[in-house]
């Protein structure tokens, strides 16, 4: 089994949401490359990377995502 955690951008921010709803992110990092790095100290192989401002279609996240990869 491959555990992979993830990195929800939103806002430009490294947040979690609460049953998936919005209003109720979490940030966990001000810079979502810092969560990735976070991850990769921890030993990741891998990372899922979710841009929700651009599965919204409220704008995109695209420059934090070419940071992470």
């Amino acid at each position: 089994m491959l555990v992979m955690p993830s990195v929800d951008i939103l806002g430009g921010k490294c947040v979690r949401l609460t049953e998936g709803k919005l209003g109720s992110e979490e940030t966990f990092f001000e810079d979502p490359l810092q969560a990735a790095l976070y991850w990769e100290m921890e030993g990741a192989d891998a990372l899922h990377v979710v841009d929700l401002d651009g599965a919204l279609r409220r704008g995109d996240n695209l420059r934090h995502v070419e940071r992470i990869i």
